[in-house]
């Protein structure tokens, strides 16, 4: 039987795009899913994300009970777990994007805004730059991905950063520890690249 994938629907995610790009990549069996009871039951989750950190997190608290569910499948019962773009830097303890806003607190950290060090640097971050692997990479190979981003996530832990960029500096790419990762690039955006991940994501056995 077909593993299911939960794409977790909470009016923050180009959901579209990234079941296609699951399904491109292997999946047989993606879900687009609000319901709590549905995301319980799968055998790996995604959490996608667009827009404003204070928006997603929003969105996604305003439907009952989808956080504790989501806590108790990848924190408890070790689903495996793939945030991307704000999907992923919900992951923080905190975002100060519009004010200050709790994140889930997964993996301990802040998402703050992108430092112009240098006025040629364009924000927000946006098109095709390279993905550096550190020694902590699960699943993040080398290569080029595409980013849409101003906001960066700053984890307090330099284990739990999996890849990293250079925009005007070194920005993370990709976090992770146990069975969650994410990343800030958009796979479903990234061609080859992106679907490789995802297709090494949908075998995952952390």
């Amino acid at each position: 039987m077909a593993e299911v994938v939960a794409l977790v629907d909470y009016g923050a995610g180009n959901l579209h795009s990234v079941a296609n790009a699951l399904k491109a990549a292997g999946c047989e069996a993606v879900t687009v899913t609000a319901n709590p009871d549905v995301v319980r039951a799968a055998d790996r989750i995604v959490l996608p994300g667009v827009g404003s950190f204070k928006a997603c997190a929003e969105g996604l608290r305003a439907i009952p009970h989808l956080e504790e569910t989501l806590r108790e499948r990848v924190l408890v019962g070790a689903a495996p777990f793939l945030g991307i773009c704000v999907g992923m830097q919900l992951l923080a303890d905190r975002g100060v994007e519009h004010g200050v806003t709790p994140g889930l607190g997964w993996i301990g950290g802040e998402v703050r805004a992108i430092d112009r060090t240098d006025t040629a640097i364009k924000i927000p971050h946006m098109g095709w730059n390279d993905v550096e692997i550190t020694p902590h990479a699960a699943l993040i190979e080398p290569g080029e991905a595409y980013f849409l981003h101003s906001y960066h996530f700053a984890p307090e832990d330099g284990q739990h950063i999996a890849a990293i960029t250079d925009h005007g500096g070194g920005l993370v790419a990709a976090v992770g520890r146990d069975n969650i990762l994410g990343v800030q690039f958009h796979p479903e955006k990234s061609q080859s690249y992106g679907l490789a991940m995802l297709a090494r994501f949908l075998e995952w056995r952390p």
